[in-house]
């Protein structure tokens, strides 16, 4: 039996399915995992959703976000869907060290487990594994899954605004890491009845007005650029997090505005947070900030877009980078 079939045989009656995604959940975490919650809700599965950490309050428009249940905020509730759960699936990470304190229990329950994913080397915590580095997001391969289940008419419109929300923000609005599979799913959910404009608009037009203050901070006074390696790095520090009263969200996108100015082909975005400094990282044609986060930010992702962490000073994290940065500039 393949894996499809397997999967067919396990909806064919309604159970209590869990669905998990990785910390900090970005626009196609949370679209894939609730376009998978809409579809398997068709199947009148009882759909629990499990976030290890608040989702970015812009994507609150979409239906049943709402209903997601936070790790952070209530452990005991989703330590107990997770244990009920006979079906677990597990969204947009290949490991299980990104959903941090839920690991254990994953791995410990008894559970039919089914990973989706589209990074690179999934570890085998899964029975089930539908994972490809090719599509640009798994809402892509969540898409492609119900595809492959010849279920493409249970599609609604809820399902398919979920989806479409992890296709433009993995692929940055179709700007990269995209492929003729990319566009061909687009163009069936905007068939389903997504209005591609409306979804847009709420994800790149609802910025407050402190998110453009601090984007502005970011520009004019923590930018730096190193054209001699067509580099560009914005950091935070711990005061700019507290001036700013910055939240969760408040600072999504600001790595590519370094990638518009003209010759720049790697952007770092490094904040300074209470216990650990973080790196997000993003670049242009063949040069991998995967291999610069894997190699020297004990982290990962994609070729260019990946995120990384250290326990360090600030200052030394930036000289880190800023020393690494000539093995993988074109220019050197």
């Amino acid at each position: 039996m393949n894996e499809i079939e397997e999967i067919k045989a396990l909806l064919d009656f309604p159970q209590n399915t869990v669905i998990i995604t990785h910390r900090n959940p970005d626009g196609d975490a949370i679209g894939s995992s609730l376009g998978l919650k809409h579809f398997l809700e068709t199947y009148n599965h009882n759909v629990k959703l499990i976030l290890p950490s608040e989702y970015p309050p812009v994507f609150g428009f979409l239906n049943k976000v709402d209903e997601s249940i936070v790790f952070d905020l209530v452990p005991d509730v989703c330590e107990e869907a997770i244990k009920n759960a006979s079906l677990i699936f597990c969204l947009d990470f290949n490991s299980l060290d990104r959903v941090d304190k839920m690991a254990q229990m994953i791995s410990d329950a008894s559970a039919k487990k089914c990973l989706i994913d589209h990074h690179l080397d999934p570890e085998p915590f899964a029975d089930i594994i539908f994972s490809d580095p090719t599509a640009s997001s798994t809402a892509e391969l969540v898409y492609q899954f119900i595809a492959d289940m010849e279920q493409e008419k249970r599609m609604t419109v809820d399902m398919g605004e979920a989806l479409f929300v992890g296709l433009i923000t993995d692929t940055g609005s179709f700007k990269y890491s995209t492929n003729p599979r990319t566009y061909n799913t687009a163009a069936k959910l905007k068939a389903a009845g997504v209005d591609d404009y409306y979804i847009q608009d709420k994800i790149f037009n609802s910025m407050q007005k402190k998110q453009l203050e601090l984007l502005g901070h970011c520009l004019a006074n923590r930018m730096e650029i190193l054209p001699e390696f067509q580099a560009g790095i914005i950091h935070l520090t711990r005061q700019d997090y507290k001036d700013f009263a910055i939240s969760r969200g408040d600072t999504e996108g600001i790595v590519n505005h370094i990638l518009m100015i003209e010759g720049i082909k790697i952007a770092a975005f490094i904040t300074e947070q209470p216990t650990i400094v973080k790196l997000s990282l993003r670049s242009k044609g063949d040069i991998s900030v995967q291999e610069i986060a894997r190699n020297h930010f004990n982290g990962g992702g994609h070729k260019n877009a990946s995120g990384g962490s250290a326990y360090a000073k600030l200052e030394d994290v930036i000289q880190r980078f800023k020393k690494v940065l000539p093995k993988y500039s074109v220019n050197v």
